[in-house]
């Protein structure tokens, strides 16, 4: 049997790869894109794609495939096959220079939010040096992916992925900024690292067969709660089923193919849930691994008769799944600015960084909550299973005693903060966790980075990776301009701790270290004055606020035609997941849910009828048949309510996406109810749709 080494990153062309098959030259110059960000050298992009080229026809690959990140969400992918004429009329195999630079996929049916007409379909994808080139199967076909960014004609975005690599620009910027003027001229770019923990559910295909709600949707729109759910908390890191480990070990040995580092995997709390994570990586490759992670999770789980759902709330009543995104800053020294030291004063750069942290958050804390913000993820926010929606940090009580210090000084020197280190014990080098988890908190210190746990399963991480650089940045270029504002001549050092001693003060109101799940808590928040938008439409137009819109736009991240498309696609994309989820639940209740009703009418009035024939009476035979008969116009009613519903006009994109969110809510939740009521009392002969039992403890 192979080991892991034997076969890790097999399907990638690597470090390892590129050094075979490049000159040493050009392998150098290509190096120091990937790792210095320095601009990529156009001369050696021939001899890169050539290397590439015959690589992947060593591996058995036949087409190439810019692969990207389109605003609508998922990934794309557009093959070509390597085939040309040669000079002589022949068919030869050929990938150019400006193949793998650029590509230009039909942009016309992509979602712009209006920067580009459906008549106007010109659109590049642009290779992305920093992410590694890899191969994908079907079959006996192999492709040659390279990461791509997608931009329109004019250049304007069209992806997820050009912000994420211009807040990484701009983060690099700030930090590096920040360490020249503190006097470290070792620091030359940073590196910002990210573990994206992932859940998902597992479900038997056959069962899913006989949901049509998750096959559309992805989710249950109808369902009664399990006897057995997860209130015995047995299935939390239980006995993991053989058939389960099978398709485990077999993700795991895709995922080591493709150079995804996962190391853990266990089951979660609900039935049938499950987690897998991997270790750290730069946040771009993280990213781009997560996004395969979920593709390779529905394809190995079809060869094993089973459905990933990776739906935030697929159950009502039942936890959902979300991702954690661990992230960090560090630079190319190997210093992590997340991790103390035992002298602050020493390692200044974790408190600026931990202030950094505090002020993004206060300043932009709204624009963390939009970047979660979908139809599936407004599930499960607050839900006790998952972050509110509002933004808070924990920090623990070690770093919050200590910055409480820090405030309450009142002279801020070296040897006043060395004395305050002494007050509360010196911050250990981190080799284990000095404080609990606060898993009800959406922005979380764990050790030596910061876990952000508002993000939904089904989520591309680019998009919180983006929001954490963004505002992160942000406070970085604040702490920045306040000690070159301070005129006096004293220590540069000492500036800085000044003003890390007025952001503790000034960002109190966003630390909070105790339950997030409370009702004392939303009534906190409000008076501290913290947004708390409780569903999409509210939190993407928290983006369109003027400080917003100028900040972006002045760390060129997006502009504001772009940031304004950004929303536009965002809320049409939410109306569009409402109306199919809408829509489907009228279908399957005209066609599954209302005759099932009627035949359980049917079967008790024969059987009330056959009765009086014995002269047997019973009032509450007679009774049930009422409530039944009562639950079927009620079900009746809410779905012509519903119907009624989708079928107006709501207005502009604004209105109508606010009505989706509360008036169409509230219907589709009167109508489950009954539904759901129905389900109890109906036969299991007559009801059309796996029960949640039967879904939930079918491994």
């Amino acid at each position: 049997m192979k080991s892991v080494h034997d076969y890790y990153g097999e399907l990638v062309f690597t470090k390892k790869v590129m050094e075979q098959h490049l000159s040493k030259s050009i392998y150098k110059k290509l190096v120091a894109t990937i790792d210095n960000l320095e601009p990529l050298d156009q001369s050696i992009a021939s001899e890169v794609a050539h290397a590439m080229k015959e690589w992947a026809l060593e591996n058995g690959a036949t087409h190439f495939t810019h692969w990207f990140q389109p605003q609508r969400g998922g990934t794309a992918q557009k093959h070509d096959s390597f085939i040309d004429y040669g000079d002589g009329g022949e068919i030869i195999e050929r990938f150019s220079a400006s193949q793998l630079v650029q590509s230009e996929p039909d942009a016309s049916s992509f979602p712009s939010g209006g920067i580009r007409s459906t008549f106007e379909a010109r659109g590049y994808t642009a290779w992305d040096p920093t992410s590694p080139v890899f191969l994908i199967e079907a079959g006996k076909t192999k492709t040659l992916v390279v990461p791509s960014v997608f931009l329109s004609w004019t250049g304007e975005v069209l992806d997820l992925k050009t912000p994420l690599l211009r807040s990484l620009t701009i983060l690099n910027e700030k930090v590096i900024n920040l360490q020249k003027l503190l006097g470290n001229k070792n620091a030359k770019r940073t590196k910002v690292f990210a573990g994206i923990e992932q859940e998902y559910f597992l479900l038997s295909k056959d069962l899913v067969a006989a949901r049509p709600d998750i096959t559309v949707t992805g989710r249950t729109l109808f369902g009664n709660k399990p006897a057995k759910g997860q209130q015995m908390e047995d299935h939390y890191f239980g006995h993991i089923k053989e058939n389960i480990l099978e398709f485990m070990e077999d993700v795991d040995h895709e995922l080591y193919r493709k150079g995804i580092p996962v190391k853990t995997r266990h089951n979660e709390v609900a039935p049938n849930q499950f987690e897998l994570a991997p270790l750290y990586q730069e946040a771009n490759l993280a990213i781009d691994n997560n996004l395969q992670t979920m593709e390779i999770l529905r394809k190995v789980a079809d060869k094993h008769n089973m459905v990933v759902v990776l739906h935030e709330k697929p159950f009502a009543g039942v936890n959902g799944s979300g991702k954690h995104f661990n992230w960090s800053i560090g630079d190319n020294t190997g210093a992590n600015y997340f991790e103390p030291s035992k002298s602050p004063i020493k390692n200044i750069s974790f408190l600026l960084a931990v202030s950094a942290v505090l002020f993004g958050v206060k300043k932009f804390g709204g624009i963390l909550r939009a970047s979660v913000a979908d139809a599936g993820n407004d599930h499960r926010l607050g839900a006790n299973e998952a972050p509110p929606a509002i933004m808070s940090v924990y920090l623990g009580e070690y770093i919050n005693d200590l910055l409480n210090s820090i405030e309450k000084a009142s002279v801020i020197n070296e040897k006043e903060v060395n004395e305050i280190t002494l007050g509360v014990q010196n911050l250990p080098k981190i080799s284990k966790d000095y404080s609990d988890r606060n898993r009800t908190s959406p922005v979380a210190f764990t050790g030596n980075k910061f876990e952000f746990r508002a993000m939904g399963s089904s989520a591309n991480p680019s998009e919180v990776g983006t929001a954490l650089n963004f505002i992160v940045a942000y406070g970085f270029d604040e702490i920045y301009k306040r000690i070159k504002a301070k005129k006096d001549d004293a220590d540069v050092k000492k500036k800085a701790l000044e003003v890390v001693k007025e952001i503790i003060s000034e960002t109190k109101d966003i630390r909070f270290e105790k339950n997030g799940y409370s009702e004392e808590w939303h009534k906190e928040a409000a008076n501290r004055g913290l947004p708390n938008a409780r569903n999409t439409p509210e939190a993407l137009k928290l983006f369109l606020n003027k400080d917003v819109i100028k900040a972006f736009s002045d760390f060129n991240i997006l502009n504001e035609r772009e940031l304004e498309a950004k929303i536009e696609i965002k809320l049409e994309r939410y109306i569009k997941t409402k109306e199919i989820e809408y829509k489907y639940a009228v279908k399957v209740v005209d066609s599954l849910i209302l005759p099932a009703v009627l035949k359980q009418i049917n079967v008790l009035a024969k059987t009330s009828k056959n009765l009086s024939k014995l002269n047997i009476k019973s009032e509450v035979f007679t009774k049930d048949i009422e409530a039944l008969v009562k639950l079927y116009e009620d079900i009746r009613k809410y779905c012509f309510e519903l119907d009624e519903f989708i079928s107006a006009k709501h207005g502009n994109l604004s209105t109508t996406s606010d009505k989706f969110a509360s008036e169409g809510v509230e219907i589709l939740a009167n109508l489950r109810s009954k539904v759901d009521a129905a389900e109890d009392v109906v036969s299991d002969e007559f009801w059309p749709m796996a029960s949640y039992q039967k879904l939930l403890n079918a491994f």
